[in-house]
């Protein structure tokens, strides 16, 4: 096997050594290259044997360089190959619930534990070959972000439409042993993995503290485009109590055996409970930020903290302004927004509260908004001179919505510019303040 060079940095130790775009790279100290975890790891020693081809012919360089130097190499790809398809039939896939007729990127679900290490992605693992589990170990690739969903083997294969699914967990008990450090995750399911089965799948996850290094608990996410699917029915006020109360008592027995607490409920079901979110003390360093666990904690503490921290001179430019967001979020953000009038009293911001009908069901994320739902909850009213919107609306790297309207459009539709804004407090305050320089 071998991978093509796609360019070359000039100056580089490659560049130094003659590599020439357009070459393939085979091995590095006789070891094969696969992908873009065994070249960073691989490629990381001071001195290196690489073997390459050119217009077929092999041939061998010799690089002597700094530890952990790049080489200076780009591939066709970020991973250097395929990325790897989900071989599972979740029952509470959310991709197989979105609507139909959006652009065919979101379609593709991925399972690649590379994407774990270098993106944060969660896998299952119901995909590893000996060789990843083993590869793993051996590089020390630390950490690994596991949907568990639940340790009774035969239920995860049912919730998981797998019949790996089971016998896989086991690769957890070897990452331990390693000392490969894990964070996991719990989509729950009523009816299927809340009650009797979450408390056998804390127990077994605490079990491998402090290795399991944090455990998310999810809410099932349930779109309005379920037709032929699994029926699971929503997580209401009593069952996120019941989650919730679980998780404070195994982060009691975790505190006891292991000196921390590892158990968060994401933040939905402490606003389904009617309980409000926890202080920013609950969620220590965030551990579980990445699955929107903390979130809303995190965007209150470092806003009024922003707040606080202001100086004279800081001053609004703008007398009027509009924040558009989801349903879970917009309770908040109207405290914020009043904390801010509180202290700009000749400003005005207003707050709206966007039901998303595109993807229906219990869908309450600002993240999951789409330009038509805002268009069609902004238009008509007077939004002052700008628009915030949260950032994760948009495409990476793209200004697009979810439904493939453009944030240009969505702007051009309302008469008033649109801005995204970052996920965080005080990258709020300073839209707030000066939106034309955020």
């Amino acid at each position: 096997m071998s991978v093509t060079i796609k360019s070359v940095e000039p100056r580089s130790p490659a560049a130094k050594a003659g590599i020439m775009p357009g070459d393939s790279l085979k091995t590095i100290n006789n070891h094969e290259i696969r992908d873009v975890l065994d070249f960073d790891f691989y490629s990381a020693e001071k001195r290196l044997t690489l073997l390459l081809s050119r217009n077929g012919e092999r041939y061998t360089v010799d690089i002597t360089k700094g530890e952990y130097t790049p080489l200076g190499l780009e591939f066709e790809t970020f991973l250097m190959d395929r990325q790897r398809h989900c071989a599972n039939q979740c029952i509470f896939c959310f991709i197989d619930q979105l609507p139909k007729g959006m652009r065919e990127s979101l379609y593709f679900k991925d399972d690649d534990v590379r994407l774990s290490f270098l993106m944060g992605n969660y896998v299952t693992m119901t995909n590893f070959s000996r060789r990843d589990v083993d590869r793993i170990m051996e590089m020390h690739i630390s950490p690994i972000n596991i949907s568990v969903h639940t340790t009774d083997p035969e239920l995860r294969v049912k919730m998981l439409g797998n019949k790996n699914a089971g016998k896989v967990l086991s690769y957890m008990d070897e990452f331990k042993a390693a000392g490969i450090k894990m964070n996991a995750q719990v989509v729950i399911c009523p009816g299927w993995n809340d009650g009797e089965a979450l408390e056998r799948t804390l127990h077994d996850l605490i079990a491998l503290a402090p290795e399991v290094e944090s455990i998310a608990l999810v809410p099932v996410g349930l779109t309005g485009h379920r037709e032929g699917l699994c029926e699971i029915p929503e997580i209401t006020p009593e069952n996120a109590r019941h989650i919730i109360d679980a998780a404070a008592r195994w982060n009691a027995i975790s505190k006891e055996y292991t000196g921390a607490a590892r158990v968060y409920p994401a933040d939905e079901l402490f606003l389904k409970a009617g309980w409000g979110i926890p202080g920013e003390e609950f969620y220590g360093e965030y551990p579980q930020l990445e699955n929107g666990v903390g979130m809303l904690a995190l965007l209150r503490e470092t806003f009024r903290k922003a707040l606080s921290e202001l100086y004279p001179e800081d001053k609004p430019t703008h007398k009027h302004l509009t924040i558009a967001t989801g349903e879970a979020a917009g309770p908040l953000l109207s405290e914020l927004a009043a904390d801010f009038m509180g202290v700009f009293p000749h400003v005005q911001v207003d707050v709206v509260i966007v039901k998303n009908d595109f993807f229906g069901g219990g869908v309450t994320v600002a993240g999951l908004l789409t330009g038509r739902d805002l268009q069609k909850n902004l238009m008509g009213r007077d939004n002052g001179d700008f628009i915030l919107i949260s950032c994760d609306t948009q495409k990476s790297g793209e200004a697009i919505f979810l439904d493939d309207m453009t944030l240009s459009e969505l702007s051009e539709s309302l008469g008033t510019p649109v801005l995204p804004v970052d996920n965080d407090g005080a990258a709020l305050l300073w839209a707030l303040l000066d939106p034309e320089n955020n």
